[in-house]
């Protein structure tokens, strides 16, 4: 097997189980919280790609997301 393919395989299913455990994290949380956290996630994640992969971009990319996802469940 390809050295390169198992490093990314391991990396997906590292990343896979993270996100798993972040979600059960999310139980005790109320809707406004959960909100504001799952837009924190997609808008840094969106941030890393936009700002070609920089630390600035997906900072405001989550702090963008986070307070979107924050208002509207006002």
């Amino acid at each position: 097997m390809n050295t390169n393919y198992r490093i990314h395989r391991t990396i997906a299913a590292a990343t896979i189980a993270a996100v798993l455990l972040t979600l059960g994290g999310c139980a005790g949380m109320n809707r406004r919280q959960q909100n504001t956290a799952t837009g924190a996630a997609i808008g840094g994640a969106a941030g890393l790609v936009l700002g070609g992969g920089s630390a600035v971009g997906t900072a405001a990319g989550a702090a963008a997301g986070a307070f979107i996802g924050n208002q509207v469940s006002k």
